[in-house]
Formats: C-alpha cells, sequence, structure tokens
C-alpha cells in the first residue's frame, strides 16, 4: 500500500481536493517522471565527454530535441514505443558484425584442457 502527502500553498483548498484532483496532480507528476528517464535512458542527456560550457549546452539542447524529435514520432505513430525503438535501432549493424567477424576466428574460441595433476 502506498500513501502520498499533499501540500497545498493555501490551507483552504483541502475541503475542495477530492480523489478527482489527486488523480489529475499524480498523472502531472507521473508525466514529469517519464520525461526525465526519457531524456536520460534514451537521449543520453546524461553522457556526454566535453567540459566546457558551450559544448554542454549544445549537448543538452541536441538531448532535447531528440527528445521532441521522439515524441512526434510517438504522436505521429511513426514509433510505438521509444525505448523499444533505441533497443532495435542497432540490432541490425550488431548482426552484420558478429556475422561478418566470426568466420575464420575459431582460435577466439575458449579452448578448455583436461587438469593434469603433476
Amino acid at each position: 500500500m502506498r500513501h502520498y502527502v499533499v501540500c497545498l500553498p493555501d490551507g483552504q483548498g483541502y475541503s475542495t481536493f477530492g480523489r478527482l484532483s489527486f488523480q489529475k496532480l499524480h498523472d502531472q507528476h507521473w508525466g514529469i517522471e517519464q520525461y526525465h528517464r526519457m531524456l536520460k535512458q534514451v537521449c543520453n542527456v546524461e553522457r556526454f565527454q566535453v567540459r566546457g560550457k558551450v559544448p554542454i549546452l549544445n549537448h543538452v539542447f541536441a538531448a532535447l530535441c531528440s527528445f521532441v524529435q521522439l515524441q512526434e514520432m510517438r504522436f505521429t505513430n511513426a514509433i510505438v514505443n521509444a525505448y523499444q525503438w533505441k533497443t532495435e535501432l542497432f540490432s541490425d549493424v550488431v548482426a552484420a558484425f558478429v556475422t561478418g567477424f566470426i568466420p575464420g576466428k575459431e582460435h577466439l574460441k575458449p579452448q578448455f584442457r583436461a587438469v593434469v595433476n603433476a
């Protein structure tokens, strides 16, 4: 069971704050959580290898632009889910690399030998 606490700026609002008001507030909060999660996990806003102020701002701006583009793609039904899209984005590239790399590399496979006690 979860318990939530709501603090309203004016104490008078508690008498009219009911279940529907709480649901609306909770949905807004959940939307913000989803935004932050997607910005971090899909748009990689926290992963950058620059140190200067302008390059960092450029990276954050690019991450925000990618979030907006993904949302537009979702609303126009170009993609169903941004997380699924990200997962499938490189699967063909990885599969092509693996199938092209493996032939002739059998010597890289682990080879187990029986233990000999001397």
